[in-house]
Protein backbone atom coordinates (compact mmCIF):
# COMPACT_ATOMS: atom_id res chain seq x y z
CA UNK A 1 0.00 0.00 0.00
CA UNK A 2 1.57 3.35 -0.99
CA UNK A 3 2.44 5.87 1.67
CA UNK A 4 2.91 9.57 1.00
CA UNK A 5 5.03 12.22 2.65
CA UNK A 6 3.05 14.98 4.35
CA UNK A 7 4.21 17.45 1.69
CA UNK A 8 2.90 15.16 -1.06
CA UNK A 9 -0.45 14.76 0.73
CA UNK A 10 -0.71 18.54 1.15
CA UNK A 11 0.00 19.16 -2.54
CA UNK A 12 -2.65 16.64 -3.58
CA UNK A 13 -5.23 18.25 -1.27
CA UNK A 14 -4.26 21.80 -2.20
CA UNK A 15 -3.39 22.78 1.38
CA UNK A 16 -0.20 23.52 3.32
CA UNK A 17 1.98 20.93 5.04
CA UNK A 18 1.01 22.55 8.35
CA UNK A 19 -2.69 22.01 7.62
CA UNK A 20 -2.11 18.29 7.04
CA UNK A 21 -0.08 18.09 10.28
CA UNK A 22 -2.87 19.90 12.13
CA UNK A 23 -5.46 17.45 10.74
CA UNK A 24 -3.26 14.56 11.92
CA UNK A 25 -2.89 16.12 15.38
CA UNK A 26 -6.68 16.66 15.55
CA UNK A 27 -7.32 13.02 14.62
CA UNK A 28 -9.05 13.90 11.34
CA UNK A 29 -6.35 12.04 9.39
CA UNK A 30 -4.17 9.13 10.55
CA UNK A 31 -0.44 9.11 10.07
CA UNK A 32 2.05 6.33 9.48
CA UNK A 33 5.78 6.20 10.06
CA UNK A 34 7.70 6.20 6.79
CA UNK A 35 10.94 4.32 6.17
CA UNK A 36 12.76 7.64 6.60
CA UNK A 37 11.40 7.87 10.16
CA UNK A 38 9.16 10.81 9.32
CA UNK A 39 5.38 10.90 9.53
CA UNK A 40 3.37 10.29 6.40
CA UNK A 41 -0.12 9.38 5.28
CA UNK A 42 -1.35 6.09 3.84
CA UNK A 43 -2.48 6.62 0.24
CA UNK A 44 -5.81 4.82 0.63
CA UNK A 45 -6.70 6.85 3.72
CA UNK A 46 -5.80 10.10 1.97
CA UNK A 47 -8.05 9.14 -0.95
CA UNK A 48 -10.96 8.44 1.41
CA UNK A 49 -10.29 11.70 3.30
CA UNK A 50 -10.29 13.67 0.02
CA UNK A 51 -13.60 12.10 -1.00
CA UNK A 52 -15.20 12.90 2.38
CA UNK A 53 -13.94 16.49 2.16
CA UNK A 54 -15.41 16.86 -1.35
CA UNK A 55 -18.76 15.42 -0.25
CA UNK A 56 -18.92 17.56 2.91
CA UNK A 57 -17.32 20.92 2.12
CA UNK A 58 -16.46 23.23 5.00
CA UNK A 59 -18.78 26.06 6.02
CA UNK A 60 -18.88 29.02 3.70
CA UNK A 61 -20.19 27.28 0.60
CA UNK A 62 -23.55 27.61 -1.07
CA UNK A 63 -26.39 25.61 0.45
CA UNK A 64 -27.01 23.61 -2.75
CA UNK A 65 -25.62 23.52 -6.24
CA UNK A 66 -25.77 21.21 -9.22
CA UNK A 67 -22.09 21.70 -10.03
CA UNK A 68 -19.81 18.88 -8.91
CA UNK A 69 -16.38 20.33 -9.65
CA UNK A 70 -15.85 23.18 -7.20
CA UNK A 71 -12.42 24.74 -6.72
CA UNK A 72 -12.01 27.19 -3.85
CA UNK A 73 -9.09 29.51 -4.37
CA UNK A 74 -7.64 32.96 -4.01
CA UNK A 75 -7.86 35.62 -6.71
CA UNK A 76 -4.36 36.37 -8.01
CA UNK A 77 -5.15 38.75 -10.89
CA UNK A 78 -8.07 40.75 -12.29
CA UNK A 79 -7.83 42.44 -15.69
CA UNK A 80 -10.76 44.58 -16.85
CA UNK A 81 -11.12 46.22 -20.23
CA UNK A 82 -14.42 47.93 -20.73
CA UNK A 83 -17.11 45.27 -20.94
CA UNK A 84 -15.11 42.13 -20.03
CA UNK A 85 -12.92 41.01 -17.13
CA UNK A 86 -10.43 38.17 -16.80
CA UNK A 87 -10.15 36.75 -13.28
CA UNK A 88 -7.33 34.38 -12.31
CA UNK A 89 -7.47 32.22 -9.18
CA UNK A 90 -5.03 29.81 -7.62
CA UNK A 91 -6.87 26.76 -6.24
CA UNK A 92 -4.25 24.53 -4.66
CA UNK A 93 -1.86 23.64 -7.48
CA UNK A 94 -4.36 24.73 -10.14
CA UNK A 95 -4.57 28.08 -11.92
CA UNK A 96 -8.18 28.74 -12.92
CA UNK A 97 -8.91 31.57 -15.37
CA UNK A 98 -12.45 32.88 -15.93
CA UNK A 99 -13.83 35.51 -18.25
CA UNK A 100 -16.95 37.41 -17.26
CA UNK A 101 -18.47 40.82 -17.64
CA UNK A 102 -16.70 43.64 -15.80
CA UNK A 103 -20.02 44.37 -14.07
CA UNK A 104 -20.13 40.80 -12.69
CA UNK A 105 -16.56 41.02 -11.40
CA UNK A 106 -17.38 44.32 -9.68
CA UNK A 107 -20.67 43.03 -8.21
CA UNK A 108 -18.83 40.02 -6.75
CA UNK A 109 -16.11 42.29 -5.39
CA UNK A 110 -13.40 40.24 -7.07
CA UNK A 111 -9.96 41.68 -6.45
CA UNK A 112 -6.52 40.28 -5.73
CA UNK A 113 -6.67 38.49 -2.39
CA UNK A 114 -10.41 37.71 -2.55
CA UNK A 115 -11.52 34.12 -1.91
CA UNK A 116 -13.70 32.77 -4.72
CA UNK A 117 -15.03 29.38 -5.76
CA UNK A 118 -14.93 28.26 -9.39
CA UNK A 119 -17.77 25.85 -10.12
CA UNK A 120 -16.94 24.03 -13.30
CA UNK A 121 -19.73 22.32 -15.17
CA UNK A 122 -19.59 21.20 -18.77
CA UNK A 123 -18.34 24.07 -20.93
CA UNK A 124 -18.65 27.02 -18.54
CA UNK A 125 -17.38 28.16 -15.16
CA UNK A 126 -19.63 29.68 -12.48
CA UNK A 127 -17.92 31.95 -9.93
CA UNK A 128 -19.34 32.06 -6.38
CA UNK A 129 -18.39 33.98 -3.26
CA UNK A 130 -18.53 31.80 -0.10
CA UNK A 131 -20.67 32.89 2.83
CA UNK A 132 -18.61 34.27 5.69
Amino acid sequence: MPNLRISEAAALLGVSDDTVRRWIDQGRLSSVQLDSGRRGVEGAELAAFAQRAAENPEAGGPITTSARNRMRGIVTRVVKDGVMAQVERQAGPFRVVSRMSSDSAEELGLEVGSVAVASIKSTHVVVEIPEV
